[in-house]
């Protein structure tokens, strides 16, 4: 398997702007070349390859040196600066992206095409067993192409695709990947190899490892945000008893600064695959193995009453997954597909005296089959089946669900009318979906029994090529998601997001209209991509703060109603000149969302307008850049949030590689928020509490043969 991006933990590790990377990095000729540097722009994230020029819909690749330069121990933070996204940051350890101001349930998080089967959807503080280390190349999809992989996917898609499975058959006696890194921040250190071993002519096999171990991170001022350090100095003397007996200090936790108490991690992967690949298809299988200790940040009490907890999780998940694919060479069917995974998953959150508090426990199988038809003239396209089940189960004092099943059933197409200067694309997905709550006897608060929804959703697209290197599309959608077993069946204490949630199990399906426009050129020294978008959804599901208090923690009703989101994404880079032997070039990045209930006001959680621009020198041995990103403030908040103040990061990076592109080695300097600001994202529930890491010096060596 390719560890090059694992293998790069860090590597240089500002998080450039997509766009400018693919037009500084070098491109592979083979996809599969196990020392291809950078491979081609082709989304794979569907059942047929597709140029990432052609398709209709916001869509972003990290892949090679800007999948390596972006990488982060969490999917969230890896994806943050990529245009549309942003994340959950609940703490370094736990962060999920947030694309278009919609996470959870509305964004499916994949590996190669499966679900992570971990429980990261329930709670914004459980981190996604996928570890971005790994990654090959991580797609973000939007539009008809989502409707492959679910219609819960209304935010879109990410896929993170790896190569535990191989796909190639190395042309040496072996090839391996390692690399290890130091980040500063946190006492990061980072070490993971893999190798790729040919048996004959057609069957390879694959073992890989990594090991990240970190201590608390460091931040660039106070732990507190001002309006909660505020809070807590007002405070000050009057702790209930119960908080002394605790060891609250509400002056104590406002003086907190430099360093976020509970934020260290130790976190381990091991994983073994084999496949026999010949010129017509190929069979793969591979075991792997994810255990993490992770700390969730402090919410400290600033309040009378106020509870204060620490919690740590200790993760762990054993995973098969299976895929083939076979070429029929048929005049109706071009090839086969199926793809299986299984995985059983537990955490626990621990208590201070390192006892279970809660204990959650997952087991998810997920299968499909495509069907790719052959090409027929301009015509292609692909159908298929998938079928997901799921068996999760809380068990503690604060276990806010009681025991569920999940079984889905999803029919699916895409299909492509390719007229040159005109495309055509539409998709098309039943679902049906049945999900059961099987609280225990002495669980009365939690509803017994079933409910089952029938969807349908539909895609529908058109571009045009205008001019050389230049094309306008519009994409239309029609999305209707069956709410979640958490959206459901909820009713207790959440120590995660300190919140008591309570559920409806009589919600109806949410639906959503979507509208995109996308246009995107190319030309001598320069990129343009840019979209806006305008969803609109009936039986929107949101979190309502009723007022009431249960066990301490304030009610948060999940409720539906009509909800409003749009806004765009503009990203570009331009060659400005070429200077003894560099390249000069500048790039940009440019988001916003806007987001309403209506009738209520701002939904929330909402990133802010985003601003992030760069200059770089590429050369053939050494590559310099700069980056500057502003964050805007945002005031329009939800009835239960606090605003977030502005903040700007700057970021700097080299790249040395002794014998250029030759040889598979390098080395990486960066500098990361050089003037160590305190930083905080809008769409993190403890961003009050855990703002983004200070200073980050990072240094980074990796050898590929």
């Amino acid at each position: 398997m390719r560890l090059t991006a694992l293998l790069l933990l860090g590597a240089a590790a500002n998080a450039t702007p997509v766009m400018a990377q693919q037009a500084l990095a070098p491109a592979a000729d083979d996809q599969g070349d196990t020392h291809a540097q950078t491979p081609k722009q082709i989304v794979v994230t569907a059942a047929f390859n597709r140029e990432r020029a052609d398709i209709i819909s916001g869509v972003s690749v990290l892949q090679g040196q800007e999948l390596a330069q972006a990488i982060r121990p969490t999917i969230g933070e890896t994806l943050d600066r990529t245009p549309g996204v942003s994340a959950t940051s609940f703490g370094p350890n736990a962060s999920r992206p947030v694309l278009r101001g919609l996470q959870g349930e509305r964004v499916r998080i994949l590996t190669d095409g499966i679900g992570a089967f971990d429980v990261s959807n329930t709670s914004a503080d459980h981190a996604v067993v996928i570890d971005p280390l790994l990654a090959e190349r991580i797609e973000v999809l939007r539009g008809p192409a989502t409707l492959l992989f679910g219609s819960s996917a209304i935010g879109g898609v990410v896929n993170v695709i790896d190569k535990r499975i191989p796909r190639v058959v190395p042309d040496e006696i072996a090839h391996v990947d390692a690399m290890a890194t130091y980040g500063s921040a946190a006492n990061e250190r980072s070490i993971g190899a893999a190798v790729d071993v040919p048996v004959g002519k057609q069957f390879v096999v694959h073992a890989d490892g990594s090991y990240l171990k970190t201590g608390n991170l460091r931040v660039g001022d106070y732990v507190l945000a001002p309006s909660a350090r505020a809070v807590a100095l007002a405070n000050a003397g009057t702790e209930t008893d119960d908080q002394l007996d605790e060891g609250v200090d509400f002056a104590g936790n406002a003086a907190l600064r430099g360093r976020l108490p509970n934020s260290a991690a130790e976190t381990w992967t091991a994983g073994v695959g084999a496949a026999l690949i010949t010129d017509t298809g190929n069979l793969g299988i591979s075991y792997s193995h994810y255990d993490s200790l992770y700390g969730i940040p402090t919410r400290y009490a600033i309040r009378p009453g106020e509870e204060q907890e620490s919690p740590r999780l200790d993760v762990a998940q054993d995973r098969v997954d299976l895929r083939a694919e076979v070429e029929t060479g048929g005049g109706f069917l071009k090839s086969i597909k199926a793809r299986a995974g299984f995985a059983s998953y537990r955490h626990f959150e621990l208590e201070p005296d390192g006892g279970i508090g809660t204990a959650f426990y997952n087991k998810g199988l997920e299968g499909r089959v495509e069907l790719v038809q052959a090409d027929r003239g301009a015509w292609k396209g692909a159908s298929g089946v998938q079928y997901f089940a799921r068996d999760f189960n809380v068990i503690g004092d604060e276990a806010f669900l009681p025991k569920s099943s999940t079984q889905q059933l999803g029919l699916f197409t895409l299909q492509q009318i390719d007229l040159g200067a005109l495309k055509l694309e539409g998709g098309a997905r039943y679902e049906h979906t049945v999900l059961e709550a099987k609280p225990l006897p002495d669980q009365p608060q939690f509803f017994n029994g079933k409910r089952s929804f029938d969807t349908f959703s539909g895609s529908a697209g058109a571009s045009l090529g205008f001019a050389d290197g230049w094309r306008f599309g519009v994409n239309l959608s029609r999305t209707v998601r069956a709410p979640s077993a958490e959206e459901l069946f909820a009713n207790g204490p959440h120590a995660g997001t300190q919140a008591f949630e309570v559920g409806s199990p009589d919600f109806r399906t949410e639906r959503a209209w979507g509208l995109e426009g996308v246009l995107r050129g190319s030309g001598p020294g320069y990129t343009l991509e840019a979209s806006v978008y305008h969803n609109w959804f009936d039986n929107f599901i949101y979190e309502s703060l009723t007022g009431a208090v249960e066990d301490g923690l304030p009610v948060f009703q999940f409720t539906q109603g009509r909800a409003r989101y749009y806004g765009f994404e503009l990203q570009g880079t331009v060659t400005l000149a070429k200077v003894g032997g560099f390249d000069v070039v500048a790039d940009g990045v440019a988001d916003y969302v806007h987001a309403e209930i209506v009738g209520v006001g701002p939904a929330p959680r909402i990133p802010p307008l985003r601003l992030l621009g760069g200059l770089g020198l590429k050369g053939e041995k050494v590559d310099l850049r700069g980056e500057v990103e502003w964050s805007d403030s945002q005031p329009r908040l939800a009835n239960f949030e606090t605003p977030t103040a502005s903040f700007t990061l700057v970021n700097a990076e080299v790249n040395f590689r002794p014998w250029g592109n030759e040889r598979p080695l390098s080395f990486a300097l960066s500098a990361n928020n050089i003037f160590d600001v305190d930083a905080r994202r809008h769409a993190s529930f403890l961003k009050d509490f855990a703002p983004l890491a200070g200073r980050d010096i990072r240094v980074s060596a990796r050898v590929s043969f």
